[in-house]
């Protein structure tokens, strides 16, 4: 398994890069609508949806991605709206869902999920990208630098479960240990790093460290949503698409909430891209 792991790493950490780096952005955005359709269809499996409901989903799904990319390219403020979707089901309803209140949600209820979570996504690392190929790094790298503190301080440390209901391996201590070690990384980046991962934006350091915890924390709560979500479908991984990783969701899981939540206080901060 550690193997399969490292050898996807090694090029999917490679390829994404030059993605992010090389592609012209029409590239870009068709290539992240991509990677949202197989998460789509992901959770379209995860929620059992019937082989029609599929269908329609998966057909919704990319003409709101085709819809919201010449939504955004005419400044229309619909795509903004989204953002604020996400923002408002991660810190208000995603707790509940993932407390086990809507165990038996409606079909109808998931497929408007599934787009908070996944569209939204798209729109905010399309348009990060816009304003620099490294604001969408330090975006994804803070997330995955919180997964990697969390892991070796839960191993080390870690007692107290953070959620055993739904994730019996995670732990407060694994909170902790990814809280340090993004705080780290902000005020690197705030105070040595602007120029490379922050577009150039001059931040206040106590602020965007702050902010960045922030957006940390919620990210979380994104791993035990989908954590919760498999766990109600009697699966480990949302597919085994990439070998030694599972699937898709299970792989962007915390940006999903995290991305969308960045985008939104970098809209608010900076006051325009």
């Amino acid at each position: 398994m550690l193997k399969q792991r490292l050898l996807a790493a090694l090029v999917l950490i490679p390829a994404f890069l030059a993605a992010l780096f090389l592609l012209p952005q029409w590239a870009w955005a068709a290539l992240m609508g991509l990677v949202v359709l197989l998460a789509a269809d992901e959770w379209a499996r995860l929620s059992h949806f019937g082989k029609s409901v599929h269908a329609v989903f998966m057909v919704l799904t990319l003409g709101l991605l085709v819809g919201c990319y010449r939504l955004l390219n005419m400044g229309s403020p619909l795509a903004w709206w989204l953002i604020g979707a996400s923002v408002a089901f991660w810190l208000v309803l995603a707790p509940f869902w993932v407390g086990g209140h809507w165990r038996g949600a409606h079909p109808l209820l998931r497929v408007v999920v599934g787009w908070v979570l996944l569209i939204p996504t798209w729109i905010a690392i399309v348009e990060l990208r816009l304003v620099g190929p490294g604001l969408v790094l330090y975006a994804m790298g803070m997330i995955w630098l919180a997964d990697s503190g969390a892991y070796f301080s839960g191993r080390m440390w870690g007692r107290h479960k953070l959620a055993p209901s739904v994730s019996h391996g995670k732990t407060w201590e694994g909170v902790a240990g990814a809280m340090v070690a993004v705080a780290i990384l902000a005020f690197i980046v705030a105070v040595y790093g602007k120029d490379v991962f922050l577009a150039g934006y001059t931040v206040e350091t106590g602020l965007f460290v702050l902010a960045c915890c922030f957006v940390v924390a919620v990210s979380i709560l994104g791993d035990l949503f989908e954590s919760h979500i498999k766990r109600q479908a009697g699966v480990k991984d949302s597919s085994s698409l990439i070998p030694g990783h599972g699937g898709v969701l299970d792989r962007i899981d915390s940006q999903t909430a995290a991305l969308p939540l960045f985008f939104a206080l970098c809209l608010v901060y900076l006051g325009r891209f």
